[in-house]
């Protein structure tokens, strides 16, 4: 079959025009590939996680540490996906690395003619991505026995408006592992999501 853009090409479900390195609160949700429930299970409501689990949500928490732009919120990392709360605190950023685009105005201007490829250091995709890079890495390493790939391309993301839904993610993710059985992101619910 020949590639036809206007039939092969996968949609963005980020908001078009919407810089997602700016200062704010994301609610994100990113899963395993094929949702397959390699970080853990549940057993009375609560998440008992695997070897990759404990990797997955070791590296989550890092993320603060080792971006000083970034606080996180609620998290949770349940059998076959992670939710969390990525808060983006700095107003204005200078990302480091000659081929990436540099943001100090409203108006990027490349440092090349050829954009980079991937997201813009610094935005919301980068850090997913690094997140997703890390825990690949550290598992390959691990020896322990896990397919791979371990993630489904992209990640769900939500860009948090106000306190309301702020409170509103934050519960959602708090109580997952209580209803996790009517989880749309549960292997038995897959029709759901």
């Amino acid at each position: 079959m020949t590639y036809d853009p206007e039939r092969h090409h996968r949609r963005s479900i980020r908001l078009r025009d919407y810089d997602y390195a700016q200062a704010g609160a994301y609610f994100v949700t990113i899963c395993t590939h094929e949702r397959r429930c390699l970080f853990g299970r549940i057993g009375g409501g609560e998440v008992r996680l695997s070897s990759i689990g404990r990797i997955v949500e070791e590296e989550w928490r890092r993320t603060a540490d080792v971006r000083p732009d970034v606080d996180l919120d609620a998290f949770v990392v349940m059998p076959n996906h992670i939710h969390g709360i990525i808060v983006l605190t700095r107003p204005d950023f200078l990302p480091v690395g000659a081929t990436r685009w540099v943001a100090r105005s409203p108006t990027p201007t490349p440092r090349s003619r050829t954009p980079p490829k991937g997201p813009p250091p610094g935005s919301l995709g980068a850090i997913v991505s690094q997140v997703k890079s890390v825990v690949t890495k550290r598992v390959a390493r691990s020896g322990d026995d896990a397919t791979f790939p371990l993630w489904q391309r992209s990640f769900y993301e939500h860009v948090v408006r106000n306190d309301r839904q702020l409170e509103r993610f934050r519960t959602y993710v708090i109580a997952n592992p209580a209803v996790w059985t009517d989880d749309g992101l549960h292997p038995d619910n897959s029709t759901k999501w």
